[in-house]
């Protein structure tokens, strides 16, 4: 499965959470990444938005309360990697 990466918007982060944007997107994309392997090895034909929503609720699953609660990915980008992770089990890559 390719790498998947969080991104976080500067404008949208306070003063605080911009000195530790890059300690947080990679903490955002390992629990992603992380969500993305469980959903692929427990797969069985769900549609898209289900496994959007089940990679949302694993990825905050493993996070600090805090964080968890302030993560909200872009509803996009979380059904293409919902996407790639049903392709990649279609593909078997």
């Amino acid at each position: 499965m390719q790498e998947l990466h969080v991104s976080l918007d500067d404008a949208q982060l306070s003063p605080a959470a911009q000195k530790l944007q890059e300690p947080l997107e990679a903490q955002l994309s390992s629990a992603l990444q992380r969500a993305a392997e469980i959903v692929e090895q427990d797969y069985h034909g769900e549609t898209a938005a289900e496994v959007a929503d089940r990679l949302l609720e694993i990825a905050k699953s493993s996070l600090h309360p805090d964080i968890a609660a302030a993560f909200a990915p872009n509803p996009a980008e979380l059904d293409r990697a919902a996407r790639a992770v049903i392709e990649n089990v279609r593909t078997g890559s």
